[in-house]
């Protein structure tokens, strides 16, 4: 499900739209005989995706191999002795994940280790604000307890480039701890705007919507004038609003429901998307943008955009939505099209065009890393490729001024 390199967090959801994930972790043998040793590579960033200092899991794989471990924090280097295969070290990861990480009552893996004063060690869940306890039988609690995890808030606080404290959750969930992007659109649960209950009323003019044709006059007045007609038209839509909508974690979720049938009806056309998506009764769910950008589009994302902007000018309505969308474009292009990273910037330059997309988002976005949607260093990369758009970006801001 996952592409090469990035698995769910727990790995028995199968569900690629389940928004908890980390990297595969990957071994190393080195040295022979009585010397050697596994080396764990890439230990800091799976324990980063987990919230988690990298000494717990590596630690965790001594304990239950009964084999000695050590650490250079320094130079990022955690090794187990002796030689271990990799998929085994991978099925103790999803223990340690069971039982230091998961929530126990919502199995949510957004969790923070807290030491009590007499020393035992609960699960603060921000997901469901379940506090719940750690087998204290188990051998890593001693040294958790010894080496206790930095205060999150903390941690957090004292971030200066740019990473500040972002829920990080089930289509909106509570915060994670550390490399979180500024505001990243996700709020928690309780924070959600109202579930909407009622039917969508059907559109007026569908067939004027369907048959727009974007691929005409580019000039950012003949743009706007029918981006206007769009609004019009789908302007009919009669909303109710209740209350907050399902976790986007559950295979059954209606996200994940949305992203399967847009995978499988992908030329249904943009109403045809908004109707499906308001009947699953998110079709103003800023979450929505995320799973109809990762499925909607293929390798010719850029013309497509053109083809379904009234889709996303009647459903981006906030700097929310925004965030959401740019999120679904990172999974799109660092995910399912890997291939499609150099066109970064002209997919943000189409979304831009059409008016769905601020300046200060993006500029916000693209100068942030965030595991929000995708793991660390793939973020890295898609915002890394925004560059050139972000430097037309400031160059035409400075080019109104020298006009002023």
């Amino acid at each position: 499900m996952a592409s090469a390199g990035v698995v769910n967090i727990r790995r028995d959801v199968d569900d690629k739209f389940y928004r908890y994930r980390m990297p595969v972790l990957t071994t190393k043998i080195e040295g022979k005989g009585n010397g050697i040793k596994t080396v764990l590579p890439n230990m800091s960033d799976v324990a980063r995706a987990l919230s988690r200092p990298p000494t717990y899991p590596t630690k965790f794989f001594g304990c239950e191999l009964g084999a000695q471990t050590s650490f250079d924090e320094k130079n990022d280097r955690y090794i187990v002795n002796g030689a271990h295969d990799a998929t085994k070290l991978r099925e103790l990861l999803d223990v340690f994940i069971e039982k230091f990480v998961l929530c126990k009552a919502c199995k949510n893996p957004e969790t923070d280790l807290i030491i009590t004063k007499t020393e035992e060690i609960i699960r603060d869940c921000k997901a469901c604000g379940e506090r719940t306890g750690v087998d204290m039988r188990h051998k890593l609690t001693t040294f958790i307890v010894k080496n206790p995890p930095k205060n999150p808030k903390k941690s957090k606080s004292k971030k200066g480039s740019g990473d500040s404290p972002t829920p990080n959750g089930t289509h909106a969930t509570a915060p994670e701890n550390g490399d979180v992007e500024d505001d990243v659109g996700a709020e928690s649960d309780d924070e959600l705007t109202k579930r909407i209950k009622a039917d969508a009323a059907k559109l007026n003019d569908e067939s004027a919507i369907a048959k727009e044709d974007w691929s005409q006059d580019t000039s950012p007045e003949a743009v706007k004038a029918r981006l206007k007609a769009v609004e019009a038209s789908m302007a009919s839509v009669a909303l109710a609003v209740g209350g907050d909508d399902d976790s986007e974690e559950d295979a059954d979720s209606p996200y994940a429901q949305l992203g399967h049938w847009i995978e499988e009806n992908r030329d249904a056309g943009a109403v045809e998307i908004y109707k499906k998506a308001d009947e699953f009764g998110i079709a103003k769910k800023h979450n929505s943008l995320t799973v109809i950008a990762q499925t909607l589009f293929t390798e010719n994302v850029v013309a497509e955009i053109e083809k379904y902007a009234p889709l996303f000018v009647k459903m981006v309505t906030s700097e929310k939505h925004q965030k959401s969308l740019l999120g679904g474009i990172e999974r799109l292009v660092g995910i399912e099209h890997p291939d499609l990273i150099p066109v970064v910037p002209k997919i943000l330059m189409a979304f831009y065009q059409v008016d769905v997309l601020d300046e200060e988002v993006v500029k916000q976005w693209g100068t942030h890393v965030s595991k929000k949607y995708v793991d660390r260093d793939t973020s890295k990369k898609v915002r890394k490729a925004s560059e050139p758009f972000l430097k037309w970006l400031d160059e035409a801001d400075d080019s109104d001024e020298d006009d002023e």
